[in-house]
């Protein structure tokens, strides 16, 4: 087995956006990269095989709460692990569930031992500690697991930010004390990730992000953003945090964002994203294309038949019309879903794809401002 290596190949002078390569026991994967969702082991209305060959998708994210609750962890320890029980070969990330719980608010109780909540599918009543959440995310068999944190709303008192920031940090060594003492089940490396938390407060984020990085973990990520605030505050917070966090090790965004969003990030330090809004916004008719936004429920594009973006390389975007996949939103037909979630994932992965080439070319800063303007627009 070996531990999550992280190599870094190339930096850009103008910013600090960095390509690089993180080698896993399930393959390799390069940075910046985008991770789909894959909640529940499964990315909405999307094959695994339409991931692999379509999406390009190095790595995919599942959660550990949902899968804790179904199938459960009984069904994934006798399969072998998510792996094999979704047919996925690649490099795996598991969330910890820590935001999960933050947003069942109305039905969980906080104290140090951990968090009892109640199932949201069923209302039965379980606990999650430190301990436990590593002992969870061991069977599901994850490349790489998530400390246990407690993430804060947006916006937050100061003394409430400051406790729940102290409250993670005790929960995370106890994470890695549970992780030390523990194997993988499977016979190959996993990898945890402490998460920064501090909400928006300067002095909170510095103390988090020097706390984590002292405790020399293969990668370390970034939580408790996106939650609300303005995404200036987001892309201070990340510059505090990158500039803290070591360079040897690859940085992870927690559930950011749109395509500028990640652009910014990516000029800030930042490797790894993952966000639902692609699928979650394609099921809704919003497209990122490389020419800008398109909402294709409106009017204008019944009879526009032109392909859906002839700028990225996927098949999915480039056979099928805009008009045709308004049609199939339209008569609420599963194949428009699967089209526009396809298409969406496709764009996420080329733009990073063409973050890194830039990078490399050494025009990153130019072509991102010039980007980012393009990929605002509204259609």
């Amino acid at each position: 087995m070996a531990v999550l290596q992280f190599e870094l190949e190339h930096s850009d002078a103008k910013s600090n956006a960095r390509a690089g390569r993180v080698l896993t026991d399930h393959g390799a994967f390069d940075t910046p990269v985008f991770m789909p969702v894959g909640t529940v082991g499964s990315v909405k209305a999307v094959t695994q095989q339409q991931l692999a060959e379509y999406v390009h998708a190095q790595i995919i994210l599942a959660n550990a709460y949902h899968l804790f609750l179904r199938p459960g962890t009984e069904v994934l320890s006798v399969v072998g692990g998510l792996h094999r029980f979704m047919g996925w070969d690649r490099p795996l990330l598991t969330d910890s569930g820590g935001y999960q719980v933050f947003s069942l608010s109305g039905s969980r109780k906080l104290q140090e031992e951990g968090v009892t909540f109640q199932s949201h599918i069923d209302g039965s009543k379980h606990i999650f500690t430190p301990e436990k959440v590593v002992d969870i995310q061991r069977i599901i068999g994850a490349d790489i697991m998530m400390a246990f944190d407690e993430c804060t709303p947006y916006p937050c008192e100061y003394d409430q930010a400051a406790a729940s920031l102290h409250l993670t940090h005790r929960w995370l060594q106890r994470c890695l004390a549970q992780f030390n003492q523990t194997q993988s089940p499977y016979g190959y490396s996993q990898n945890l990730f402490p998460i920064v938390q501090g909400s928006t407060y300067r002095d909170l984020r510095n103390a988090s992000a020097q706390f984590v990085s002292s405790l020399d973990a293969p990668g370390n990520a970034i939580g408790g953003l996106s939650v609300g605030e303005p995404a200036e505050i987001m892309y201070e917070m990340c510059d505090i945090c990158c500039r803290i966090l070591p360079a040897n090790k690859p940085r992870y965004l927690m559930g950011v964002g749109t395509p500028w969003n990640l652009l910014e990030c990516v000029a800030l330090g930042i490797d790894m994203f993952d966000c639902v809004m692609p699928t979650r916004n394609g099921r809704n008719a919003m497209l990122f294309t490389s020419k800008g936004v398109i909402n294709v429920d409106n009017k204008k594009w019944e009879s526009d038949f032109s392909p859906i973006d002839e700028g990225i390389e996927c098949v999915f975007s480039n056979k099928y019309s805009k008009a045709y996949l308004r049609h199939l939103l339209k008569s609420g037909e599963i194949l428009g879903l699967t089209i526009a979630s396809v298409h969406n994932l496709a764009f996420y992965s080329h733009l990073m794809a063409a973050a890194r080439a830039h990078i490399f070319y050494g025009d990153f800063s130019q072509w991102k401002k010039d980007q980012i303007s393009i990929l605002q627009q509204r259609l």
